[in-house]
């Protein structure tokens, strides 16, 4: 029912962005120019597809801090079927698979309302609350 797949076409990159564009730009009012950054290319990708749908998609990358995983974006629909539950098993699964070294710290910034999600999955948060694009956020990171 729930795919996820590293993206390896630019076909399945724009409908990532897609998504980014749906969540972030029109329902979050996140600037386009704040939404998609000088990243993009050194990212590790992933789109979600439900029953076939394209629906959720995040990114992994490297940091001077670690690893750091961001850009997680669900449509409305889909939002409570497990698709960010996947994906993020999909990410953490890819980032121990490339991750040269057990010692780097994997961290996210978590908007509030998704902490208790990243909880479950080991997240813990460290650090005060902050704004990115006008929405408060805590740093998280997977506990060792």
């Amino acid at each position: 029912m729930i795919e996820v797949k590293k993206i390896q076409t630019q076909e399945d990159l724009q409908k990532a962005f897609a998504i980014r564009k749906e969540v972030f730009v029109q329902e979050q009012n996140v600037p386009a120019s704040e939404e998609y950054d000088q990243y993009e290319a050194e990212s590790k990708h992933f789109l979600a597809f439900y029953e076939g749908i394209p629906c959720g998609t995040a990114r992994w990358r490297f940091t001077e801090k670690g690893v750091k995983l961001e850009r997680f974006a669900v449509l409305i629909p889909y939002r409570a079927k497990k698709v960010g539950k996947a994906i993020l098993e999909k990410i953490l699964e890819d980032v121990q698979k490339n991750s040269q070294s057990a010692e780097n710290m994997i961290y996210l910034h978590a908007q509030v309302q998704v902490v208790g999600f990243y909880e479950k999955f080991g997240f813990e948060k460290f650090g005060e609350m902050f704004q990115e694009c006008k929405i408060w956020h805590y740093a998280m990171k997977l506990k060792k």
